[in-house]
């Protein structure tokens, strides 16, 4: 498969993109669409304002963009990539699930910074639930659910849409870091056993199997293209 490490420059010495702005759920976003609220609750990228494409353009960041989010009011970070600049100045909009993990409420305070990530070769997802299990392919699924998501955090709660139906992944491990970007990479993958399943079951049934981890490859499901404007990733 084509190298990531071969397109993509080393960011270490790029000068660093460090701005605060008020956070919001992408729920409201001024003038989104449906749609394009759902596909970015069920991906890892936010909105950020033109302004900072600008700024990005002026530091000659390097693609992907990637960033590290922190609130400072409660020392949560997560990592994300962007899909498109078009957030009023000064605001940023996120996923649900990301406001969450950062504990972040409507309009709190966080820094966006400039992050360069190791690839992704491997990933321990927890369901939340039992109900995870009933999906005929968690992987194939899981595969299509990572093409709109830039990076995994450990500690994450992410949120994947499938059917109609929410799951809740929990991101137990990350390798090589326990921050990793999955654009364009071979990802190794496992799955422990859901939260609710009672401890009784997960050692009579032994669960998880380590022969039973199997290869995803993540692909981005587009290009991007760094102009202010509507598009789909």
């Amino acid at each position: 498969m084509f190298s990531f490490g071969m397109f993509m420059p080393d960011a270490s010495s790029a000068p660093p993109f460090n701005v605060s702005y008020q956070s919001f759920s992408i729920s409201m976003m001024p003038n989104a669409e449906d749609k394009l609220r759902r596909d970015v609750d069920n991906g890892g990228k936010i909105f950020l304002p033109a302004s900072a494409l600008h700024h990005l353009t002026r530091l000659n960041t390097v693609y992907p963009m990637l960033f590290k989010l922190t609130n400072h009011k409660t020392g949560r970070q997560t990592h994300c990539g962007v899909l498109e600049f078009e957030a009023d100045d000064g605001n940023c909009y996120l996923p649900y699930w990301m406001m969450r993990n950062l504990l972040a409420e409507e309009g709190t305070p966080i820094t966006v910074e400039s992050a360069s990530l190791p690839v992704a070769t491997f990933a321990l997802f927890q369901p939340q639930t039992s109900e995870f299990q009933e999906i005929t392919d968690q992987r194939a699924m899981l595969e299509q659910a990572l093409r709109h998501f830039a990076c995994l955090t450990v500690g994450d709660m992410i949120g994947i849409r499938y059917n109609e139906k929410l799951y809740e992944l929990l991101v137990l491990e990350t390798r090589p870091a326990n921050a990793v970007t999955v654009i364009e990479c071979d990802l190794h993958t496992d799955f422990a056993p859901p939260a609710d399943l009672p401890l009784s079951e997960v050692v009579n049934n032994e669960t998880v199997e380590e022969d039973d981890s199997q290869d995803v490859v993540v692909a981005d499901s587009n290009t991007f293209v760094p102009f202010v404007g509507n598009g789909n990733r």
